[in-house]
């Protein structure tokens, strides 16, 4: 079998071993009704959120992403006082520009990485899906440490990344034939997988003791059939690892290792499923926007490595030279994106118009 991108420095592949605080939530005398503000009074143009279905929503959304207890809507007493160009930033604005500096700090250390950290070589694509899936993890402890609470987060999807971290960890440390390339894969690439690894198991345990009566068990229920409360994932973890088990790639030559990183491969495919469902679960439609800013930037890490694994998947070939492993890798992060799209065009609306991300409510199999 050819090096790849994977015969790091001479390695011969088988020779060895998602904001703002505004809250949403104030029915005020408006009959339950949860208007997001207008963008001047110039504009004429203003977005309605649909009204939920009860009217715990105030509470169970009003720290939205960080605890602030604010109006959507500009003060009543700037417009009255003809503050027009430099009244008083509407809390849409306010969040609309944290949200862009969130972004705009990520990518400036991307570029950092890019130039100082890495050699340009294209397997950086995997060190760049990692540093988003780091920066995904990263939005959720602060959204949930800050706001202190666990509304709106998966404990299935958290478990299913904190397999996914933990397995390709044990791989990663033990052989190079995963790592990139370039010089991110000396030591860089680890330090950010073991980085999300620990965010995960925090932003875990944040939501299984501290704020665990924030937490929403009754939307969580992904998989719950004949199994105990909270154990749905083993319909998602089981399998796959069966699948990783007799299907994986032989760059390391060793079978426990190349099994742990295709299961972690396999696994993250389907670990945000559990959490596309509970979006789909809440009556309302509306999801917190730093809960929908750490999904779309593990959709956007999935997407990284998707690329390069379009160009680098015949390199993922078993011990008889099949490529059937590089395939069905191909393949299962395909179907995560084909179900992430309509969350990523209303995650692009929603950031466009500083608007509460909504999402419709769907039949069938209970994803957005």
């Amino acid at each position: 079998m050819s090096d790849g991108p994977y015969g790091r420095h001479g390695f011969n592949s088988n020779a060895g071993g998602y904001g703002g605080g505004a809250s949403y939530g104030n029915a005020g005398a408006q009959g339950g009704g949860y208007a997001a503000p207008s963008y001047g009074q110039s504009y004429g143009a203003s977005y309605s959120a649909p009204a939920p279905q009860d009217s715990a929503y105030g509470s169970q959304y009003g720290a939205y992403g960080g605890g602030a207890t604010n109006d959507y809507q500009v003060k009543e007493d700037d417009n009255a006082k003809g503050h027009k160009g430099g009244g008083r930033k509407s809390i849409a604005v306010q969040a609309l520009n944290q949200n862009v500096l969130l972004w705009a700090g990520f990518f400036t250390a991307s570029l950092f990485v890019y130039f100082m950290l890495s050699g340009g070589d294209f397997s950086f694509l995997m060190t760049y899906g990692a540093m988003a899936r780091m920066f995904g993890f990263g939005i959720l402890n602060l959204k949930t440490f800050k706001s202190q609470r666990a509304t709106g987060v998966s404990i299935k999807t958290l478990q299913l990344y904190t397999l996914v971290f933990f397995f390709r960890l044990t791989s990663i440390i033990r052989h190079e034939g995963y790592l990139p390339y370039d010089k991110s894969g000396d030591w860089l690439y680890h330090l950010i997988e073991g980085m999300s690894l620990i965010f995960t198991v925090g932003a875990l345990y944040a939501c299984m003791v501290p704020y665990k009566q924030t937490y929403q068990a009754d939307l969580d229920r992904f998989g719950e059939f004949n199994v105990p409360a909270g154990y749905g994932a083993v319909y998602l973890a089981v399998p796959i690892l069966l699948v990783a088990i007799f299907v994986h790639p032989n760059l390391n030559a060793d079978f426990i290792s190349d099994t742990a990183w295709t299961y972690a491969m396999y696994l993250e495919s389907a670990a945000l499923i559990p959490q596309l469902f509970m979006f789909q679960k809440q009556a309302s439609g509306v999801v917190e926007l730093l809960t929908a800013h750490f999904v779309a930037a593990l959709g956007f890490g999935r997407v990284m490595e998707f690329f390069f694994w379009v160009y680098s998947y015949h390199e993922l070939a078993n011990s008889s030279g099949s490529k059937l492993p590089g395939y069905l890798a191909l393949f299962a992060q395909f179907i995560q994106l084909v179900l992430m799209l309509d969350f990523f065009w209303y995650y692009y609306l929603a950031v466009k118009n500083a608007t509460p991300l909504v999402l419709p409510s769907h039949t069938g199999m209970g994803i957005v």
